[in-house]
């Protein structure tokens, strides 16, 4: 199991629309999910960084962002993860 690190920006939309709550249950979808920040998420799979962005991207438009990074490493620095600094401890184990 891979961990993936999910950044998006939905340009000109509203945080609050259905394309973010679209994406976001696309996001959701991936048995084992983490929010970190507003649009920043962890995810935990077998696939490829390139499935897993393929799978997000038909929930964007052409001018929106969205990276998808394998992580490939347990350092880390951080505080006030939205989750929980605790519970992200535990999911990057």
């Amino acid at each position: 199991m891979y961990r993936y690190l999910i950044t998006y920006d939905l340009v000109g939309t509203s945080e609050t629309s259905l394309d973010y709550e679209r994406l976001i249950e696309a996001i959701k979808s991936y048995p084992d999910y983490f929010k970190v920040q507003k649009s920043v998420w962890l995810v935990k799979s077998t696939a490829a960084a390139k499935e897993i962005y393929e799978h997000l991207s038909p929930y964007t438009d052409n001018n929106d962002r969205l990276i998808v990074f394998r992580l490939d490493t347990s350092q880390w620095w951080g505080r006030r993860a939205i989750d929980g600094i605790d519970a992200l401890k535990t999911f990057i184990g």
